[in-house]
């Protein structure tokens, strides 16, 4: 699917229609429908107007999108609001994002009061103590509460000695403000921890939306990520801590936000579980509950702020995750995938291709599948690209652009090779859906110990797992030659460890039914392997004195059993899994940068593997099946071929390139290919006719090179024809396997990106696609390495006429523009957006760059 921008939105059904109807012939399969900030003003001269959100033109619009989506056969989906957060102009300031503020006022020699601070609407004071020392370090342990308050002033009593300061606490709002807002949905961001705010959204926001599709309801519905900064707070905290915990949260506010002993810990702990609590229940549930009684799905990207946890995911119908960290650390990405292989969800999608080699329009099909890949291997299906910018006929070529992705649309001049492209995504997506998740590895998410980090305005438990998990514990199990899912507290005591291995990083707090479970589950013949040491106590006020005497007796007793192992470092915890289970994939030798995932069906084994690097690898893999049989399933062509019966097999992965190995109990031989006589290659890089097919003017390149080098090309975007003639000899029509090949490409140093998102380390013989006939029969498409093309069965002895369609991106005719002003669109509805890296544009190598040849099919290396 791809995320449709709806900008400002000024959009009209005529081009609405036409954009469905170019993705569904480009393969993408559906559309998430975003509007947000506007790109021009209204223009009543010019017929332009951006429509206000939720109005009635408006949900027109999102009537015709759900007809045309229905009768073109494509997935629609929508956000329930507009940019993210949820919120928007109808959020009253009571119904605004919650945040603890804390006002610390120095006392002044000899005062006898202090005034209360300013309290506006949509704010209550909750207390005030009285610590000694100064508003930068005072002791939070042995506060005074004070409530003496008269005439807006807090008398402070007698006797004061010492430096010393009055701490107020109050129920306040963040005032965040949805980010890229439409026209008329700019307002508060809601109070994700209040039933009141949600169902507010839902009748002023989800209904009309729901309305507004009739009878062709969506696949889906979408909360964008919890974005939510600094909300730690709602007006019904304390009454539902109290209900929750069973003691009062005011007298412990000091502890909360700056005591230092083991009990303020606990009490944090306490406040985050309350906090996730809460929105998991008046949040996602009942969005869940929405979607479900309207026919559709909910999808939700459950992490970030505020206070989600892994196992948040399992309240929502469709996880999704982001990022494309798969060999690095902790993602949002495999915390979502994980929570969908434990709680039996058959679905995960990802937000993909955000910050996607920017700026945008730079980004290339290779790039897409390179970080693709990444998001197959910790076990994505179902894609979300980020995305498709709508672009009215006014806006010309390239087009309107989202200021944070990459352009998939037809204004790209690559578009030619997406069908390929979405084919390749649409097998390896469907194939990933098939059976069950194969992972062995499930470990342990120390949730506990991130929530007992909590502190004001920092209350994610995603954040805090990136730190206490680190860089290393990831890719010590990956490179050992397992994949993992991550696992947490709730998820054991729910559904249990279904998992051979259950590792424990470093974790100091675990609920005592938990730790029950995984002593069962050792007692069971379950292999434990603790980084360090094992939990030493329960976490929580209340819990923490009853529980943890039995906590550190468990680990004892877990200490003693052969099937447990701690280590004392992370570097030995591969080493460990493997002395407990063969690798799943052995890879000889050591390539980190190939990865694999496994589905098992109940009549085969499938592994999608993927060279993620920008060099070519060559190794011998391993696999740990009973199959008898092995298959190569190429998910380029959907093409199947015998693989022996062996379960080791020789890999020669180019670049970025990646394959499906089926094992099931059916032999089918490695094809036996005929012999090929070799011949000496034939070189084609001269002579070619080149023509733009904008201009319709042409050169005849006698030497390959880029077609920037034309002063007249400089700044050209869109396909150029390359045509020439080649004389076959029978010896080499009648040869064997012909290969035409346009050469190796050239790794690029990496470096450090200054924005989030990937891109491929590698410029290609071919900038940046092309489709290639011989005889006037297609070949095939170049997209990705290896630029080679198999074309035995179109040559033949003689005269042969090669035609190579070849498309660049959009990157040149931007450098060769003025970037847009958007000063007076500033004026009218704030700065919603920076464009970004758009400056200093240059203009990109084009064309057919590397040596083209004809090779025997003996030279092929990959």
């Amino acid at each position: 699917m791809m995320r449709w921008w709806w900008f400002g939105p000024a959009v009209e059904k005529g081009e609405l229609a036409r954009e469905l109807r170019t993705m569904k012939a480009g393969g993408i399969g559906g559309v998430e429908v975003q509007p947000v900030y506007a790109l021009e003003l209204n223009d009543p001269q010019k017929g332009f107007r951006n429509l206000p959100f939720l109005s009635k033109d408006f949900l027109d619009m999102v009537s015709f999108t759900a007809q045309t989506t229905h009768d073109l056969g494509l997935r629609l989906s929508f956000t329930l609001g507009s940019g993210w957060p949820y919120g928007g102009a109808y959020v009253p300031v009571s119904d605004a994002a919650g945040r603890l503020r804390i006002v610390a006022e120095a006392v002044p020699p000899g005062a006898s009061s202090l005034p209360v601070p300013s309290i506006r609407n949509g704010e209550a004071l909750l207390a005030a103590f009285l610590a000694s020392g100064t508003p930068q370090n005072y002791d939070a342990d042995r506060a005074q509460q004070l409530d003496a308050i008269r005439d807006l002033r807090l008398t402070l009593p007698t006797g004061i000695s010492g430096p010393h300061v009055v701490l107020f606490f109050i129920s306040s709002r963040t005032g965040q403000q949805v980010k890229r807002a439409a026209v008329g949905a700019e307002g508060f961001v809601l109070d994700h921890f209040s039933m009141e705010a949600i169902q507010n959204h839902i009748q002023h926001v989800a209904d009309p939306l729901i309305a507004a599709c009739g009878p062709n309801v969506p696949y889906s519905v979408f909360s964008d990520s919890l974005e939510v900064y600094e909300s730690d707070w709602t007006p019904k905290l304390l009454d539902e801590f109290r209900k929750r915990r069973g003691y009062e949260l005011t007298p412990h506010l000091p502890e909360l936000v700056a005591g230092t002993s083991p009990e303020a810990a606990d009490l944090r702990y306490d406040w985050g579980r309350t906090l996730a609590e809460l929105v998991d229940e008046h949040y996602l549930t009942p969005l869940n509950t929405w979607a479900r009684e309207h026919h559709t799905k909910f999808r939700s990207q459950s992490y970030g702020s505020p206070a989600v946890t892994l196992s948040s995911n399992a309240l929502v119908d469709l996880p999704e995750g982001e990022g494309s960290q798969w060999h690095g650390g902790f993602s949002f990405t495999r915390w979502a995938t994980s929570a969908s292989h434990v709680y039996g969800r058959p679905i995960t999608s990802s937000e993909t291709w955000t910050w996607l080699h920017s700026p945008s329009y730079r980004a290339t099909p290779l790039d897409m599948k390179a970080e693709a890949d990444t998001f197959f291997l910790q076990g994505i299906n179902q894609f979300v690209g980020h995305g498709w910018p709508y672009s009215p006929p006014s806006a010309g070529d390239p087009g309107w652009s989202f200021y944070a992705a990459a352009v998939f649309n037809d204004h790209n001049p690559w578009w030619m090779v997406m069908p390929d492209v979405m084919s390749y995504f649409t097998r390896v997506s469907y194939l990933l859906r098939q059976g069950a998740p194969a992972n062995d590895i499930a470990v342990l998410l120390p949730e506990e110990d991130g929530q007992a980090r909590f502190r004001p305005g920092h209350v994610s438990v995603t954040d805090e797992m990136r730190i206490l998990l680190g860089p290393d514990l990831v890719p010590a199990i990956l490179d050992a030659g397992y994949n993992f899912d991550f696992i947490d507290a709730a998820a054991i005591d729910k559904v249990g460890i279904k998992y051979p291995v259950l590792v424990v990083p470093a974790t100091e707090r675990l609920p005592l039914v938990t730790y029950k479970k995984i002593r069962e589950f050792a007692a069971q013949g379950g292999r434990v392997i603790a980084v360090g040491t094992l939990p030493s106590r329960a976490p929580g006020v209340t819990e923490g004195p009853r529980d943890s005497a039995a906590v550190a007796q468990i680990s004892q007793t877990l200490a003693d059993l052969k099937n447990v192992k701690i280590v004392a470092s992370v570097a030995e915890v591969g080493p460990a899994i493997g002395a407990a289970l063969k690798p799943d994939v052995a890879i000889a030798p050591a390539t980190p940068e190939v990865g694999f995932i496994h589905r098992k069906l109940p009549n085969a084994e499938v592994y999608f593997i993927a060279n993620t690097g920008n060099s070519s690898h060559a190794f011998d893999a391993t696999f740990r099946t009973s199959r008898i049989g092995a298959e190569w399933w190429d998910p380029m062509t959907g093409n199947i071929m015998g693989a022996g019966a062996v379960p080791t097999l020789h890999f020669d992965l180019a670049p970025y390139e990646s394959r499906v190995v089926v094992f099931s109990d059916r032999v089918n031989p490695a094809p036996q290919y005929p012999a090929t006589r070799p011949f000496a290659p034939i070189d084609l890089s001269h002579d070619w006719k080149v023509t733009f097919n904008k201009s319709g003017t042409g050169e005849t390149m006698q030497t390959l090179h880029s077609w920037t080098d034309y002063a007249a090309q400089k700044y050209y975007s869109g396909t150029a024809i390359y045509t020439r003639t080649v004389e076959i000899p029978e010896t080499v029509a009648k040869s064997g396997r012909v290969l035409l090949d346009f050469g190796e490409g050239t790794p690029v140093p990496r470096q450090q990106l200054r924005l989030a998102g990937t891109r491929t380390w590698y410029d290609p013989p071919v900038r940046e696609v092309a489709v290639v006939s011989v005889n006037g029969k297609p070949a095939g498409d170049l997209w990705h390495p290896p630029y080679r093309l198999d074309v035995t069965a179109l040559l033949h002895a003689g005269t042969n006429e090669l035609r190579i369609v070849v498309a660049n991106t959009a990157i040149n005719e931007l450098a060769g523009r003025d970037a847009p002003d958007y000063r007076l669109l500033n004026l009218r509805y704030g700065e919603k957006f920076t464009p970004q890296d758009m400056d200093h544009l240059q203009p990109l190598p084009s064309g057919i760059l590397g040596t083209v040849r004809l090779i025997s099919g003996n030279d092929a290396q990959h």
